[in-house]
């Protein structure tokens, strides 16, 4: 775990690896869960019996599931500490590159990108890759905007 502590703290960590997480393991109750909560059952993520055929020979997680694994993995990874308050501000270039079999292990990567000036406060991005164990490709790449107040 890394503490970036105030503005000089992030200005001096930009371009670093700030780490990489624990490893994860996609469940199929977990992205029942998902598909519940975002009303979206497609096959390929809830029907177990018929993603057999698939070329992953099971069903699949949601890319939006592995994309909103990333805050709660990021946690184990990096912390932020004097600032009266930060705001998720967004992302940019969110991409699914491969799928993330149901069963499979996942784990965080993230590099502080950039800090730049904004009003009243500074903008980090942090470059954020979702790896799964035995792939050679991400299942998630995005780019997450920070805003830093005092």
């Amino acid at each position: 775990m890394i503490s970036l502590n105030g503005t000089e703290g992030l200005r001096s960590h930009v371009g670093q690896e700030l780490g990489v997480s624990h490893w994860h393991e996609v469940t199929q109750d977990a992205i029942n869960c998902f598909a519940d909560l975002t009303g979206d059952h497609q096959w390929i993520h809830v029907d177990v019996e018929r993603a057999a055929e698939l070329p992953s020979g099971g069903t699949i997680a949601h890319g939006y599931y592995t994309l909103s694994m990333m805050p709660w993995l990021a946690a184990s990874i990096y912390q932020f500490e004097g600032f009266e308050f930060i705001l998720n501000y967004g992302l940019n270039r969110v991409r699914f590159p491969s799928p993330m079999p149901v069963g499979g292990r996942l784990r965080l990567r993230a590099t502080l990108a950039s800090v730049e000036d904004v009003e009243g406060g500074v903008q980090a991005s942090i470059a954020l890759t979702v790896e799964r164990a035995g792939g050679q490709k991400p299942v998630c790449v995005a780019e997450t905007l920070l805003r830093f107040y005092d």
